[in-house]
């Protein structure tokens, strides 16, 4: 737990940090700007720093300046968001009037841009004002308006705050259903803005609502849900308020086990915190649960100490159900007098309370709307200037409409004579460019054709050398393993024999399907349909997939294999990928010696991923380093003798390329090879 809270207050001074920065840094990035609409940008991002840490007085400061210099440029936008800002602030130190008088005059520069959004969270401001005031229609009417702007762009804090104000209004003008609606409204943006302390708010005025609708077991459940969500620490006034009710809740259905268990608890808690409210509902709450178990004159003591802290902290609410208890206990009792004595208190306070829950301030929003009227943009003067402006307007549209309709008609008559040129020059056009393309196409397709022969010759002076390599190589792997067949077929070496032959028998296999393996992957790279399938795939596989195939291989030369890639994702086709990188890491263990290293990485580069499989091998001299991504068959044999194709690396090249890459090797001899692949990470745009 301790561990937990100071990682709290560690969190909370990074924001506080974080925060003063912002600040600091947009101060001193106004100071350097001209006097334009940019300045008033940055301003607006300073001033709702400021509103956000607290700093009202600052933030008016910068209010006051930002609204003149928007008011110079004529920054609408600029006004409408300062005055909000203005407003916001006054709202928050309860100055209603001037609040209401920020926020009217942003709202009518949000209507003049048209700014839905900006009208909404008006309305809504508003709204939690009227709502605070006691005047719940005008609350609820702002507040509604605001909603559905919120929920269309899923605005979060705006709906939290939307709801959580419709709640109140609706709770304090006795609609229990609708306050219950919205209260499960706000609880659920609530949790998606993972807001404790409001969901706890909410979660709990929900178990409240609950409970006035009778619906105690739901009341329970959501009561149990706050107690879950409390911090040991922070919330003991939240803890020292649900455990009683939680009591009272079962009491309600006569559940004496769980009310005790719950009111003991609550009751020691509460004396434990010195908190005299939460002592003050548990023993109104014990006291009653001991009358109806017939435990009167434990229930009198309760009762009797429960109406001293009454009285003393002037709780009201908690002092009425003590006024009924302590009725219902003497006549109980049979003192008739007193009995008659405490339901004249009860009647009385009970009148008080119904008086106090009436709206306070009746409020005429009518009035306040009227008085912040700018000067200015009196109605009057502007009627008689619109008037003047209309007159001459239409003077200025009749004279327009005759210079629009002369000018139309000479219009038509020249269209008509450029069209029949046009349409002369166009079929002239048409001949010509016809010829033209006839002509371009041949020569087109005699390119076509003597790039093809070309490239056919290429391929069959290729495949000659091909085959020349593979009837020899080939013939020598399957004669090496026919003949260590016939020699088991007849029984003519021992099993000692036997298994040192095998080595050499599985090598012989291995040259043979890696023969094989490359053959077939350069014939399909010669086919003139092979395209690739690219999709989105974690490198990071591929090279565990791969480097576990050489692991034999690894062992037997004692080479050393360091894998240092990492997880990051490619866009190509993932099985020619997985050719290229079989082939390079085979190529680096075939080239190195005994204790050689082998190492395996991938990193960002210019917004590509950027492949090394690097060797400390024997590496390559600068006139084979040209050969090796040749269309031909360039190949030498590997530090065991491991034979090649000559073709790994000529597939490599084609394969990457199909797939946006490039792909190059560095090397130095006896000290080591690094081969260099890159790739795409996205879809390239069209």
């Amino acid at each position: 737990m301790k561990q937990l809270i100071t990682l709290a207050v560690l969190c909370s001074s990074l924001f506080c940090f974080s925060q003063t920065n912002e600040i600091d840094s947009l101060t001193i990035q106004l100071a350097y700007q001209k006097q334009d609409s940019s300045k008033v940008d940055t301003s607006l991002y300073l001033i709702k720093a400021l509103y956000k840490s607290g700093n009202f007085k600052k933030a008016l400061l910068y209010i006051d300046q930002t609204e003149r210099l928007s008011k110079f440029l004529n920054h609408n936008k600029g006004i409408a968001d300062v005055n909000y800002y203005k407003a916001l602030i006054y709202s928050h130190n309860d100055d209603y009037y001037n609040a209401i008088d920020g926020y009217n005059k942003s709202k009518k520069y949000y209507t003049q841009l048209g700014d839905t959004l900006g009208i909404a969270k008006v309305n809504n401001s508003i709204g939690l004002i009227e709502i605070k005031r006691g005047n719940y229609s005008v609350g609820l009417e702002n507040s509604l308006s605001a909603i559905q702007t919120f929920e269309t762009r899923n605005l979060l804090d705006e709906l939290s705050s939307a709801y959580n104000n419709l709640a109140e209004a609706y709770y304090n003008t006795h609609q229990v259903d609708k306050a219950l609606e919205f209260n499960i409204k706000a609880l659920n943006v609530r949790e998606q803005l993972k807001d404790s302390s409001g969901i706890k708010t909410s979660t709990k005025n929900i178990a409240s609502l609950y409970s006035d609708r009778k619906e105690h077991r739901k009341a329970i459940e959501y009561y149990e849900k706050v107690l879950k969500l409390l911090n040991p620490k922070e919330d003991q006034a939240i803890r020292g308020e649900v455990l009683p009710r939680i009591g009272s809740e079962y009491l309600q259905f006569k559940d004496y086990d769980k009310a005790a268990e719950y009111l003991v608890e609550g009751l020691k808690f509460n004396r434990s915190t010195k908190n005299d409210d939460g002592i003050l509902r548990t023993l109104n709450a014990i006291g009653e649960l001991n009358m109806q178990q017939n435990k009167l004159k434990l229930a009198e003591i309760q009762l009797n100490e429960a109406y001293n802290i009454a009285t003393k902290i002037n709780n009201k609410p908690e002092l009425l159900k003590n006024y009924r208890l302590l009725k219902e206990l003497d006549s109980i009792n049979g003192r008739f007098q007193n009995a008659f004595f405490w339901q004249a208190k009860y009647y009385e306070l009970k009148i008080e309370l119904d008086q106090a829950k009436q709206p306070k301030i009746p409020v005429d929003t009518n009035s306040i709307k009227n008085e912040v009227v700018d000067p200015i943009e009196d109605d009057a003067f502007n009627s008689i200037a619109k008037q003047e402006e209309d007159k001459k307007n239409e003077e200025e549209i009749k004279r327009l409409k005759a210079i629009a309709y002369t000018s139309i008609a000479a219009f038509l008559i020249v269209s008509t004579i450029l069209l029949l040129i046009y349409l002369k020059r166009k079929n002239t056009l048409k001949f010509n460019r016809e010829l033209q393309e006839k002509s371009t196409q041949v020569q087109l397709q005699n390119e076509v054709y003597s790039e093809q022969i070309k490239s056919l010759e290429e391929i069959n002076k290729v495949k000659d050398r091909l085959f020349s390599i593979v009837s020899h190589d080939l013939k020598d792997s399957i004669s090496s393993i026919k003949a260590f067949i016939d020699l088991l077929k007849e029984d003519s070496i021992s099993r000692e024999e036997f298994y040192n032959l095998v080595p050499e028998l599985s090598e012989n296999a291995d040259n043979a399907s890696s023969l094989l393996y490359n053959l077939l992957n350069w014939s399909k790279s010669q086919m003139q349909n092979l395209k690739p399938k690219p999709e989105l795939f974690n490198i990071q596989e591929v090279f565990k997939n791969k480097m576990a195939l050489v692991e034999q291989k690894v062992e037997q030369k004692r080479i050393v294999l360091i894998d240092e890639s990492r997880r990051d994702f490619i866009y190509a086709d993932k099985s020619m990928i997985e050719i290229v990188i079989q082939n390079l890491i085979t190529n680096a263990v075939k080239f190195t010696r005994v204790g050689d290293v082998i190492t395996v990485s991938n990193n960002d580069h210019d917004g590509k991923s950027l492949i090394c499989i690097e060797d400390t091998g024997v590496g390559i001299s600068r006139e084979n380093v040209d050969k090796l991504f040749q269309n031909g068959t360039f190949t030498t044999r590997g530090t065991n003798n491991e034979k090649g194709t000559g073709l790994g690396l000529s597939i490599c090249k084609e394969l990457v390329e199909l797939n946006g890459g490039r792909i190059w090797v560095e090397s130095t001899p006896n000290v080591g090879t690094k081969f260099y692949v890159e790739l795409p990470k996205n879809k390239p745009t069209e």
